[in-house]
């Protein structure tokens, strides 16, 4: 929390920056180290109540074992996959791409850029942020960004005084005369009213929107970080008044946040602001921005919990001392390397010295995402130490087999087991699709997927010293390689050898053609984006659709408490249910073309995850997984190969002798 050395240098920081010159550093001013503003924290620490270790997250579905394995060679992922690593900061017209390779921007936006009408706070002009968010997104990057009332000496392109003139005459406002600001009342209905109204807006027009990262709630306190040192809520040991909002009354701004942000990622300060209102959000998460920095005599490090030399007030041990030390399952972990230490950093990587902590342990612990650093510009691009990091910053995906098979036609299932050697999961639902590249790289063919990256844990977590569980550093088993599978239909494609790839789409690619593109840590990573899962030949007879059959069809057999009802998702309207325990439908009448071994595929729905035997005629059952839908109404599908005898006199049943099977839609033949 002392962050008032770096402070009093970032206005200059800013404006240096677009100089290039090198980033500015000012000491204290006389007294302030005197002027602790956690002085009180280290007098009456609260008791430690630790989360502890997290419960680890349930195995996702089984590899289907009819499905050849095919093992992907790892490789080095890139250090400027999308929304993880490095933040430099926004320099309109600079080249968003200097320095060491990243994909994201820091942005900060006075509130009177936008709310500058003097007579309407609901009026929002807000052409500086989409100015910004278009010229970064065309360098590639998505944004980071900050919205802030009062910042000392301003940025050099944006204000010092950024309180909207329409609160002029109705919100009172006090003189922080230690860093020459002016605070508003954080407390004045008329204040919260208008910043509520404004999160509202900045949300219904932002939400979700490609360019855009990581937003942090800011407008509270200087620099928007949610404090007013020395004017804090610490009167103790001073004799400055506190001008920071009650918890109430700061929580309600982070309320309207978490009511307003549903699908961009939210960071807060601490995790103690307003009384750990964040705390309960599993979407909002934390920004420590004097990441893994060791101040004061003796040294004690401002990220690191005390259990691991860390001061009374730094981040991990208010996230202990919270119970949040966890919150990094759900919702990012952002904030700034610590700028007197930028250019170090990573120069004793794994661990650290002097002013710089356990740069290992502070990214493990934290789980870290991303970082602003400015000076990484400076960084060597083959800097091992610092790839080292970047790498175990965030997610850091890999497939580790894919399953499929080497010949098919019509309908066939595709298999990925994904592992995640980061720190942190994917944050964002991006769409997954797998396609087919012809023998010239030229993408024929592609299958949207319904496979969701944020599934994919870390397979390993390091354990906190609080948690007692071993000496430090103990590692513990927590995520695992997942599985997803979906079923491509091959009908429209040419006989012939492709390569069978898989991609997750950045959405900034739909904006900007230079987007980064997620790739995965494997060496069949293309720089498009897509990733080789290896050959695949398209039998012949293609070009016309497989055939399907109707689970609720008059010529089907039902036994024993088997029923046919309403499915408004379904196929035809209508599936069988209460299948299993006895219970068997059998389809009739199967087209099995030539005879020989044929791709059928289930749909089905379930609400929960259950099996079923498959058979064709007299033949033998086979056993089939059969994955959780979203509920008894939404289908997916599952494949199985079968024998069939050739004409229409084949059957194919479905049953479970020992537990329930899934409710049937139908079955397709290709």
């Amino acid at each position: 929390m002392r962050t008032s050395l770096r402070r009093r240098g970032r206005g200059l920081s800013a404006a240096l920056c677009a100089a290039a010159a090198a980033l500015a550093l000012v000491a204290l001013p006389a007294g302030a180290q005197a002027a602790d503003p956690d002085a009180q924290a280290r007098k009456k620490a609260p008791a430690v109540t630790a989360a502890g270790v997290p419960d680890r997250p349930a195995p996702g579905p089984s590899p289907d074992p009819a499905l050849p394995v095919h093992a992907l060679a790892p490789a080095d992922s890139p250090v400027d996959n999308p929304l993880k690593g490095f933040a430099r900061f926004y320099q309109p017209g600079g080249n968003q791409n200097a320095g060491y390779p990243h994909s994201l921007t820091w942005a900060y936006f006075g509130l009177s850029e936008v709310m500058n009408s003097a007579s309407n706070c609901g009026s929002y002009n807000w052409s500086v942020l989409d100015s910004a968010l278009q010229e970064i997104a065309q360098a590639g990057h998505q944004a980071a960004i900050r919205f802030y009332m009062e910042y000392p000496g301003g940025t050099g392109t944006h204000p010092a005084n950024a309180i909207p003139p329409c609160f002029d005459g109705k919100v009172a406002n006090r003189e922080n005369t230690y860093w020459g600001t002016t605070s508003p009342d954080y407390d004045s209905p008329y204040l919260r009213t208008a910043l509520k109204d404004f999160i509202a807006a900045f949300g219904a027009r932002y939400d979700g929107d490609p360019r855009l990262g990581y937003i942090h709630l800011g407008l509270v306190g200087l620099w928007g970080e949610w404090h007013t040192w020395p004017y804090d809520t610490d009167t103790a040991g001073d004799s400055y008044p506190n001008y920071m909002p009650t918890d109430a009354n700061g929580a309600e701004l982070i309320n309207a946040y978490n009511n307003a942000f549903k699908k961009t990622r939210l960071e807060v300060r601490y995790p103690e602001s307003a009384g750990g209102a964040a705390n309960s959000l599993p979407a909002i998460g934390y920004h420590d921005d004097s990441f893994c920095y060791r101040e004061g005599s003796p040294a004690a490090g401002v990220t690191l919990p005390v259990s691991m030399g860390g001061a009374p007030w730094a981040q991990l041990q208010k996230a202990v001392e919270q119970g949040v030390e966890n919150k990094w399952t759900t919702a990012s972990m952002g904030g700034e390397v610590r700028p007197e230490i930028q250019s170090t950093a990573f120069a004793d990587w794994p661990g650290g010295t002097g002013s710089v902590d356990n740069m290992k342990a502070c990214i493990e612990l934290e789980h870290t995402t991303w970082k602003i650093n400015e000076r990484s510009g400076e960084y060597a691009a083959a800097d091992p130490k610092v790839a080292a990091a970047v790498r175990l910053m965030g997610y850091d995906l890999g497939v580790k087999n894919a399953y499929f098979q080497n010949t098919a036609q019509g309908s066939t299932k595709v298999g990925v087991q994904i592992s995640n050697n980061g720190v942190a999961p994917f944050y964002y639902p991006w769409e997954v699709s797998l396609g087919l590249k012809d023998a010239d790289g030229n993408l024929v063919k592609s299958w949207k997927t319904s496979w969701d990256l944020r599934k994919v844990m870390p397979l390993k977590i390091r354990a906190f010293p609080d948690w007692g569980v071993g000496s430090d550093p103990t590692y513990l088993d927590y995520g695992r390689p997942y599985y997803f599978d979906a079923t491509v239909d091959l009908s429209t494609v040419n006989a012939g050898e492709y390569q069978l790839v898989m991609k997750a789409k950045n959405p900034l690619e739909d904006v900007s053609s230079a987007a980064k593109k997620l790739r995965f840590a494997n060496a069949g990573q293309q720089a498009d984006g897509w990733l080789d899962l290896g050959d695949m030949n398209v039998g012949a007879g293609q070009g016309s659709d497989p055939k399907s059959y109707e689970a609720e069809a008059a010529g089907n057999t039902l036994t024993g408490g088997a029923v046919t009802a309403d499915c408004a998702g379904c196929s035809g309207g209508a599936k069988v249910g209460y299948l299993g325990n006895g219970a068997t439908l059998t389809f009739n009448g199967v087209d099995g073309g030539s005879g020989g071994t044929r791709t059928v595929t289930v749909h089905y729905a379930t609400a929960t995850a259950r099996s079923a035997t498959v058979r064709a005629n007299n033949g033998t059952a086979q056993t089939v997984q059969f994955g959780p839908t979203a509920d008894w109404w939404t289908t997916s599908t599952a494949t199985v190969q079968l024998n069939l005898q050739a004409g229409t006199g084949n059957s194919v049943t479905i049953a479970n002798p020992s537990g329930w099977a899934p409710d049937i839609d139908r079955i397709t033949v290709s």
